[in-house]
């Protein structure tokens, strides 16, 4: 049995609905989080820069929380840092990638739907992906960054806008009801860990019943592959930042955390 809680990191709120699966799977065991906020989001940076940055702040949260497996809960993250990760560190660490996979096999129409980051949609990794797990799919990739601040404002107390939710999915929204004989996308993966945060209000306002598939429980299963039994009753709740959180401190407990200590990168 490896000693410690899981590690859970990201570049802001997102990572917490990873978190939520993982209470779900293991709810004896501790989690702390960690999120670089003071660089949110990691779309704007270049990716040498970001790989780098990723790195030494996952690096100083290994060192303040001494957990026995990390998970990276971010996309943009995995594909940038994973293998360098790995080789800095001796625990487990667990990436994450979107759920083109399950999508697919849920799929009734051949049609689902990719709504990430514009940074995630745009990597030839996605597309492998779509090409190794749903080639006899029709795919629609939309890039919905504005989702983000949605679910960062939603975790700080602002509820979240069905104007701003509903501008940046018109393209997933069309899709669900074409015209002609395209058949109609019936699933969406949630390739972004903040957006499943905001689930209940993407449903709420989808002109059609839609599939929800996001990797939370996938993460899960693999860090039980990989980490074996969890540590019960491992230090529990400690949640680490880069920039100021005061704001999400309502939010951060609502999911088990406490208020966020600023993370040392020194």
């Amino acid at each position: 049995m490896r000693q410690g809680p899981v590690l859970i990191f990201d570049s802001g709120v997102g990572g917490l609905s990873v978190a939520s699966a993982l209470r779900q799977h293991y709810p004896h065991a501790g989690f702390c989080y960690a999120c670089d906020n003071a660089w949110l989001p990691y779309g704007l940076r270049d990716d040498a820069t970001l790989a780098e940055r990723i790195v030494t702040v996952c690096l100083a949260a290994v060192a303040a929380c001494q957990p026995c497996v990390l998970v990276v809960a971010c996309n943009t993250a995995s594909t940038l840092a994973l293998e360098k990760l790995r080789w800095h560190l001796t625990i487990p660490v667990v990436g994450t990638v979107p759920a083109i996979k399950p999508a697919a096999a849920l799929s009734q129409t051949r049609h689902i739907g990719l709504l990430a980051t514009k940074a995630t949609v745009g990597r030839p990794y996605t597309q492998e992906l779509i090409a190794s797990f749903a080639s006899d799919c029709m795919v629609t990739k939309v890039a919905a960054d504005a989702l983000v601040t949605e679910a960062e404002a939603w975790l700080a107390g602002h509820a979240p806008s069905s104007a701003r939710i509903n501008s940046a999915l018109a393209g997933l929204w069309q899709a669900s009801k074409p015209a002609g004989k395209t058949p109609a996308l019936d699933t969406v993966v949630l390739g972004c860990t903040h957006f499943p945060l905001l689930k209940p209000w993407l449903a709420e306002l989808a002109p059609e019943p839609l599939h929800w598939v996001d990797s939370g429980d996938a993460i899960a299963r693999r860090v039980g592959q990989v980490a074996g039994p969890l540590t019960p009753n491992a230090p529990d709740g400690r949640c680490y930042t880069t920039g100021p959180a005061n704001h999400l401190t309502d939010g951060l407990a609502r999911y088990g955390f406490q208020p966020a200590q600023r993370l040392s990168l020194a």
